[in-house]
C-alpha cells in the first residue's frame, strides 16, 4: 500500500520484510484483512533504484505482533519465506514523523495537496486542499489519486462542464472536493462502501471550509442504493477503486450515467487496463483520454455518440 494512512496509536510496532516488485504491485492492488483493530498499515518501497526488483514491505502496527500475525505477513511476500522478519518497537513521536515524512505536498494540475505541516508552502494560484494522513485512502500521494486530479483538471481545461457529479469510493473526499472547485454549480455526491471514509470526508470538509451541504455524503454498497439513485443520472462519474470492482460495476456505473456522460476510472494497474476497458467499451463507452502514472493507469471514457 502507499502512504495513505493512519491514526496515531498508543503503542507502535514496525515489521520489515523484503519483497519483489511484483509482490509490491499485488499488495498495492489488494486490501488484506487481518481481523484486528487498528488494522496494520502496509507500505512498500524501493530502497535502492539500482536494484529495481528488490523492494521492501514495512508494516506498522498498534500492538506487538504475535507469531500468527508474523506468519500471515510473511505469506503476503512468498519470496521472503526463508527470511526472519525484523520486528521493532517505535515510539509515538517516530510514528508521527514517519507517517508525515511520506506525505510531502504534491501538485497535480492546478491542485496542491498538503498536510498541516506544509500549509505555509502553497504556490500562488494553486487550488489547495489540506488532507492529513488518516483512516481513509486518498491523500493524493498515490499515483491513482494524483492522476484523477490531473484528469479532472484536463477536463476543465478542455471546457467541459458538468452538473451532476459522483465520486464513487471517495476515501478522503479529495476528488469530490476537486470536482466542486472546478464546477462549483454542480450537484456533488461522494459515496463509499466504508462508513469510516464518509466520516473522514466530513472531517476533511470541515478542515477545508467546505459547507456541510455542498457535498452529499452517502455510505453505499454499490450504485443501486436508493440515496444514490435519487441523485442520478450523473454526467460525470469518478471511480477510483480497484480493477476487479470496476469491471464488476461496469453495468451499474453506465446505467447511472446521463446521456453523453463521462467516466473516470482509476485504481487499476496498467497491466489491467485492457480488461477494464473491454468491460466499458463493450457497453458503449469510448476512451477519450489516458494518463499513465508509474505502474497505474487513469482512464477517461465518454458515451458513444
Amino acid at each position: 500500500m502507499s502512504a495513505e494512512w493512519q491514526t496515531q496509536t498508543a503503542e507502535s510496532w514496525k515489521v520489515t520484510l523484503p519483497c519483489t516488485r511484483a509482490e509490491s504491485e499485488k499488495l498495492t492492488a489488494s486490501e488484506p484483512d487481518f481481523g484486528i483493530e487498528p488494522p496494520p498499515v502496509l507500505m512498500t518501497s524501493e530502497p535502492d533504484p539500482a536494484r529495481p526488483e528488490h523492494w521492501q514491505l514495512d508494516v506498522y502496527l498498534g500492538a506487538e505482533p504475535d507469531a500468527d500475525l508474523l506468519e500471515s505477513l510473511r505469506q503476503l511476500v512468498p519470496s521472503a519465506a526463508a527470511v526472519a522478519p525484523i520486528v521493532e518497537r517505535i515510539d509515538d513521536a517516530d510514528w508521527v514523523t514517519i507517517s508525515q515524512g511520506f506525505l510531502e505536498p504534491i501538485q497535480a494540475g492546478r491542485f496542491y495537496v498538503h498536510t498541516a505541516a506544509h500549509a505555509d508552502r502553497i504556490p500562488a494560484g494553486a487550488v489547495a486542499f489540506r488532507i492529513e494522513a488518516g483512516r481513509a485512502f486518498g491523500t493524493g500521494h498515490h499515483e491513482t489519486t494524483a492522476g484523477c486530479l490531473q484528469a479532472l483538471d484536463e477536463l476543465a481545461k478542455a471546457g467541459r462542464n458538468f452538473g451532476r457529479i459522483v465520486d464513487v469510493g471517495t476515501g478522503s473526499g479529495l476528488l469530490a472536493f476537486a470536482a466542486r472547485a472546478l464546477w462549483p454549480q454542480a450537484q456533488i455526491t461522494a459515496s463509499d462502501i466504508d462508513p469510516v471514509s464518509i466520516d473522514v470526508t466530513a472531517e476533511n470538509m470541515a478542515i477545508n471550509a467546505i459547507p456541510v451541504d455542498a457535498i452529499a455524503l452517502i455510505a453505499a454498497d454499490g450504485l443501486d442504493d436508493p440515496a444514490l439513485q435519487a441523485r442520478a443520472p450523473f454526467d460525470l462519474i469518478i471511480a477510483n477503486i480497484l480493477a476487479g470492482p470496476l469491471i464488476a460495476l461496469a453495468s451499474d456505473l453506465i446505467a447511472t450515467l446521463d446521456q453523453n456522460g463521462t467516466i473516470i476510472l482509476a485504481g487499476l494497474l496498467a497491466s489491467q487496463s485492457e480488461d477494464v476497458l473491454a468491460a466499458y467499451t463493450s457497453r458503449g463507452m469510448v476512451p477519450s483520454a489516458r494518463i499513465d502514472s508509474g505502474d497505474w493507469s487513469i482512464l477517461t471514457l465518454v458515451q458513444a455518440s
